[in-house]
């Protein structure tokens, strides 16, 4: 049987990290979208030379390693060119997607991770979206304590940057509040035995 497949999303600080590691350790398995992503636009020959057709020769260093900040400096203002980007990189990571989930048709069910997501079944195969919230202070201090060179104002600006909680929400099959008032563990587990007895339904 399929498992089922989990969408996990939240904000830069929220804590959707450490849910996917609980979900981990209940022997889930956890695709990282965004650290998957990175390591194909290194590693996917195919990918390679479709960035390198999108963006030009600088896409990629001497050594074959992504130019990142380059390629970060050519899309940043240019939002038909990130476009284009995003029409190379997102079929692979699909597929990639696809291939891993294969690799574990014997679980239940497994998590997908991603700082951007759509709702369950909109042009994906997530059966259920699980968004981590809490609190902008509470995300600014656990940024800061992680990466203390940057300041609480540079923090806010990368999360006013992002997806707004409001719109996050309205993707939301489920809500995890990880907002240090309320144990995040018990949370997980109501979670994990609900899409067990979905299986078993």
């Amino acid at each position: 049987m399929a498992p089922l497949q989990i969408g996990v999303t939240g904000g830069i600080g929220a804590g959707k990290s450490v849910v996917c590691q609980v979900f981990q350790a209940l022997s889930i398995p956890i695709y990282e979208a965004d650290e998957r992503a990175k390591w194909l636009t290194e590693h996917d020959p195919i990918l390679k030379a479709d960035i390198t057709r999108v963006l030009g020769r600088n896409a990629y260093d001497v050594m074959g390693h992504y130019n990142r900040a380059w390629v970060a400096s050519q899309v940043f203002s240019d939002p038909v060119l990130l476009g284009q980007l995003n029409g190379v990189i997102h079929p692979r990571v699909l597929s990639d997607t696809d291939a891993w989930v294969n690799e574990h048709l014997g679980k239940p069910y497994v998590v997908k991770e991603a700082a951007i997501m759509r709702a369950a079944g909109d042009n994906n195969s997530l059966d259920k979206v699980i968004v981590v919230r809490a609190p902008i202070d509470v995300r600014i201090e656990r940024i800061r304590k992680r990466d203390p060179h940057r300041s609480a104002e540079e923090i806010l600006n990368i999360i006013n940057r992002q997806v707004s909680d409001e719109e996050r929400l309205k993707i939301a099959d489920y809500v995890i509040d990880n907002d240090d008032s309320q144990l995040l563990i018990p949370q997980v587990i109501r979670l994990h035995e609900e899409f067990l007895r979905q299986q078993t339904n």
